[in-house]
């Protein structure tokens, strides 16, 4: 799975309450709710306060202690996943960056909703997953990326448009929507999709329909019609002449040659 929760809960701490030095077998994200403490790791201090946190990596050593004048309140939630890493690596957290400042409250939010979880029966780990999934997204929303110049941030552009059109060729969409979704203007996007893919964003999209067409084609309980439809044309006739000025020949001559 993508996400395994493994454990959960709240700790109000008593003056200088500590735990380890000790590893663990998965990651384990901590959240201040209030009050302070000390983080170790790898030789390494981090003094932490309310709505900081900080990641326990698994088979790593750490140690972690409440302040003595103010011991801190903090939730956790321990998880693995064949994405687990990928995700924090997200957020840019790792066992030599292994501190977080939250802002809002949301994250602490996330947290009461996964403790509440316990509260269900039959939906109990989907919830669980949920509002992990739901944790992580805002921690990477609030963590600072990088930023990207020149070439960089139009291949960040690039990328995700095509990302767009992967995920909605089927339903009814223009370059203009596509252009909005990425936040630019029509003629500049259309000029930097040029510029690095060698053809324009709307011949790109025909292209991708059709050659999505033609794998439809082989499934020989599939009209043309419904084919037509789930590539993003709605009219089999305009889908026709589409694919034969692509492929060179109709969709029913394609067809009849695959079979």
């Amino acid at each position: 799975m993508d996400l395994i929760v493994y454990h959960y809960g709240m700790e109000n701490c008593k003056p200088s309450h500590s735990y380890g030095p000790a590893l663990r077998d998965h990651f384990l994200l901590h959240y201040i709710i209030s009050g302070s403490g000390l983080f170790e790791l790898d030789g390494k201090s981090y003094t932490l306060y309310a709505n900081q946190g900080f990641l326990i990596c698994p088979d790593v050593i750490t140690y972690y202690e409440a302040s003595s004048k103010d011991p801190w309140i903090y939730t956790w939630i321990g998880f693995r996943g064949i994405k687990a890493e990928t995700f924090l690596k997200n957020i840019k957290l790792d066992k030599d960056n292994p501190v977080f400042k939250c802002k809002g409250d949301i994250i602490k939010k996330c947290f009461e909703e996964i403790r509440h979880s316990s509260t269900y029966k039959l939906g109990y780990e989907l919830r669980l997953q949920g509002y992990l999934n739901i944790l992580l997204s805002e921690l990477t929303e609030q963590s600072e990326a990088p930023k990207t110049k020149g070439d960089g941030q139009k291949k960040n552009y690039i990328k995700k448009s095509i990302q767009f059109i992967e995920t909605n060729y089927s339903g009814s969409m223009s370059i203009e929507s596509l252009a909005s979704y990425i936040g630019l203007n029509k003629n500049y996007f259309s000029t930097i999709f040029s510029e690095l893919l060698g053809i324009p964003p709307q011949e790109y999209l025909i292209k991708y329909r059709v050659n999505k067409a033609c794998k439809l084609l082989s499934n020989k309980d599939l009209t043309i019609s419904e084919i037509s439809r789930s590539v993003g044309y709605d009219d089999p006739l305009g889908f026709s002449k589409i694919f034969k000025q692509i492929k060179g020949v109709s969709p029913k001559s394609y067809r009849q040659a695959l079979l």
